[in-house]
């Protein structure tokens, strides 16, 4: 059985004032406490300028190549999200995207990486986990919490990219926009149990935390872990982020079939 893992943090980007501080710090702390209490000891990590599309779509790529049945596999991403606006039609729509450090050029589209994890075996076990933004709600955002420069008292910023910065469309009614893929993948057919920062409609935050610089929900998911007098279920772990997570406005997703949120974390 292997167990490998591609972990992504993403700090500097190619526009002022869009840094964020806390992608690198979740990149490393998702892969020690693989290395430490998981045993994983094929590990890829890929910070800052080293994480553009191709690196990341390759290290994906690498992650899932001839995973046989029993193997286990885990994708972290920590990074700015944003959305590409469709408005030609009568009825706004949009893709959810990751950011890439590369973004100016490129963007990875959440159909790009839900075709990849689709081929991957019934019997591999893969996780993966999504510290970002997938949001269509910028033009309702207060400018405070758009633009990621501004500060506050915990040096708190959004994960989020407003197209605008790349010369894109902006949805002008987001809380009404859909996503344009059809809901062709419900969780009870997911091969990979997913965790995000947030909802589609949210930020996640990356802020100054006890300290340390993280996004909230990947700190609090590694402080749960940690802290675990026992094995952790994924249900489990839902709970405890959400439990610990506070005053961060986010509401953290895990998603996939009832029997893989059942199964104990990296098993």
């Amino acid at each position: 059985m292997a167990k490998k893992a591609f972990c992504v943090g993403i700090n500097d980007y190619p526009y002022d004032g869009s840094d964020l501080n806390g992608c690198v710090n979740d990149a490393t702390g998702w892969a020690s406490v693989l290395k430490e209490l998981f045993d994983f000891k094929d590990i890829t990590i890929a910070l800052d300028k080293a994480a553009t599309k191709k690196t990341m779509l390759d290290g994906i790529k690498s992650l899932l190549k001839g995973a046989k049945a029993g193997d286990v596999l885990v994708f972290t991403n920590s990074s700015h999200g944003s959305y590409k606006a469709d408005t030609d039609g009568d009825e706004e729509k949009y893709d959810e995207i990751l950011c890439p450090y590369d973004i100016a050029d490129n963007d990875i589209v959440d159909d790009e990486l839900r075709n990849l994890f689709d081929n991957v075996s019934n019997d591999v076990r893969l996780t993966v986990v999504l510290d970002n933004c997938f949001s269509g709600t910028a033009t309702r955002a207060p400018v405070s919490e758009i633009i990621p420069g501004l500060r506050t008292p915990d040096d708190r910023r959004v994960r989020f990219l407003s197209p605008a910065l790349r010369g894109g469309k902006i949805l002008q009614n987001p809380w009404k926009a859909r996503p344009k893929r059809s809901d062709t993948h419900p969780e009870s057919a997911m091969k990979d149990v997913l965790l995000t920062g947030c909802t589609d409609k949210e930020y996640s935050y990356d802020a100054n935390i006890d300290g340390t610089y993280h996004g909230a929900m990947s700190f609090y998911a590694l402080q749960a872990i940690r802290e675990a007098p026992q094995a952790l279920t994924y249900n489990r772990l839902h709970s405890r982020i959400t439990s610990l997570i506070g005053d961060y406005p986010q509401h953290p997703q895990l998603e996939g079939s009832n029997a893989n949120k059942r199964r104990q974390l990296f098993t």
